[in-house]
């Protein structure tokens, strides 16, 4: 039996203990905890359809914040967007033999064109179409034969789209936001009348990537290239930018493709250049999807839930009244009073106004991962202030209502360059260079995070190194010290580190 006091006590943290039992700690179950802080912070839930999800509106909030800004930042470039159809002809794979055989494992098929009633009354497939369609795992194929109607002379170079949309890749094992069959991304597709145009728009591509994960979502990320094995089907060379995660691991989150004439020449993608004389474009290919959602969640978030980076939160700043009853009504305006000022100002805000236990509400707003809480009662408004909790640190201010857009402004920015130096600090923390296998392999069993070895370039040792220990090649830094050293598996010679890690 509980006395008094113990039962005031189980009352008083009720809401707090309930709340937090629905995060699984990190260091206890690293995986459960990321699914936890989805479904605490009610970004997106598995659907109906095995390995689809249905993201929720808090979830698709973050999705359009990360539209609306690399939209601006490609459109800047001279890109433009287009709509392309979601069903591709199965042919039109077979066309580029090395991208078919890059997805075929992937694709899901569209057989039949029509349902018909059998005699037990069950709907069965009818109308057997001609060719099969598939579901677009990617566009390259059917963008690229209206590339070849639309491209005739060097008058119509560069031709710069983009599209934002679904794609599905059959996938064995999922998880939310970092692997479902179906996913939303933007794949840009570009053609151009020489190969160094292309290779400028490929590398101008990842800078605007990593301009955006660093400066938005306030991820640390390393650029480099793809090694043969891990480029993209079809493509000359990819690049890519990777990110750590707080368990170690990569995860990939941005790839730009410079595809030479391999799809121009199976899809006749030609033009008469200044001279008259036919030549075949050169392209690019680019994207970013929904797995970066997963990347935001797992490089920021904490026990308690969500953690956002101000700059992408949907909801930079959320006013929590505090309600006494008889004060209800003038709390509630000062609440609303201080919103309409913080949104002149820039600020995206919402009002908690609904009665109940503060702390309850608190924790709410926590596991959502609103950047900034500030908290309003009779006596802030006596006193012609309010009480700032920082989402980050949990640390607190009081600020003047005079001085409150400025105020917030401040600490909304001193969080978003804090969690780019934690991520940071923890990346460069667990980042490790290593000189022999056995090295290689003592330290991946004892610690995670990226190892930095020499790689010779054969494609042998990057696969045993795979199959003896699971880490993957995740780039080949563009920034690169000058040394000579000798493969980590084979012992060649090598001038290059390349970047192992298990991944995502």
């Amino acid at each position: 039996m509980l006395n008094s006091k113990e039962k005031n006590k189980k009352k008083e943290c009720a809401g707090k203990t309930v709340a937090s039992e629905k995060i699984t700690p990190r260091s206890f179950d690293y995986s459960k905890w990321y699914l936890d802080v989805i479904a605490a912070a009610e970004l997106a839930d598995n659907s109906p359809v095995r390995g689809c999800m249905v993201i929720r509106p808090n979830g698709y909030a973050i999705w359009e914040n990360i539209q609306k800004i690399l939209d601006a930042m490609f459109k800047e470039t001279g890109v433009v967007n287009a709509y392309f159809p979601l069903l591709i002809p199965k042919s039109f794979l077979e066309a580029e033999a090395e991208h078919v055989e890059g997805f075929a494992k992937e694709c899901a098929l569209v057989t039949h064109h029509r349902l018909a009633f059998n005699e037990d009354g069950k709907l069965v497939p009818s109308g057997e179409l001609e060719e099969p369609l598939i579901i677009r795992p990617t566009s390259e194929t059917i963008m690229y034969r209206m590339y070849a109607k639309w491209i005739k002379s060097y008058r119509d170079l560069p031709l710069l789209i983009n599209q934002w949309c679904n794609v599905m890749r059959w996938e064995m094992r999922t998880r939310l936001f970092l692997r479902t069959s179906e996913f939303l991304w933007q794949e840009g597709h570009t053609a151009h009348a020489t190969k160094a145009e292309a290779e400028e728009e490929t590398i101008q591509i990842l800078k605007i990537y990593q301009k955006f994960v660093e400066e938005y979502l306030a991820i640390p990320v390393i650029p480099g290239y793809k090694t043969e094995s891990e480029k993209f089907a079809g493509a000359d060379y990819t690049t890519t930018i990777e990110a750590m995660m707080q368990d170690g691991k990569a995860l990939q989150s941005g790839t730009s493709h410079h595809l030479g004439q391999n799809f121009a020449k199976a899809f006749s993608v030609k033009f008469l250049d200044e001279n008259g004389q036919e030549q075949y474009v050169w392209q690019t290919s680019w994207g970013l999807s929904t797995r970066i959602i997963g990347a935001l969640i797992m490089a920021h978030s904490d026990d308690t839930g969500l953690v956002l980076p101000p700059k992408i939160a949907p909801t930079q700043v959320v006013i929590v009244s505090i309600m006494n009853g008889k004060d209800n009504e003038a709390v509630a305006a000062k609440s609303n009073e201080l919103a309409k000022a913080l949104r002149l100002a820039g600020l995206t805000v919402k009002v908690d106004n609904r009665d109940g236990r503060p702390g309850l509400k608190y924790f709410e707003w926590e596991r959502r991962g609103v950047p900034v809480r500030l908290e309003v009662g009779p006596k802030d408004i006596a006193n012609h202030s309010v009480v700032a909790v920082r989402r980050d640190t949990g640390v607190k201010a009081v600020i003047s209502e005079d001085s409150l857009a400025a105020g917030v402004k401040e600490i909304l920015d001193a969080i978003q360059v804090n969690l780019f130096d934690k991520a940071l600090a923890f990346r460069k923390e667990n980042t490790r260079e290593v000189n022999s296998y056995e090295e290689f392999k003592t330290t991946l069993e004892s610690k995670s995070g990226f190892l930095l070895a020499h790689w010779c370039g054969n494609a042998e040792c990057e696969a045993k190194i795979k199959e003896d220990t699971k880490a993957t090649s995740r780039c080949i830094p563009f920034d690169q010290p000058e040394e000579n050293g000798k493969c980590v598996y084979c012992g060649k010679a090598s001038k290059k580190r390349i970047i192992f890690a298990k991944a995502y």
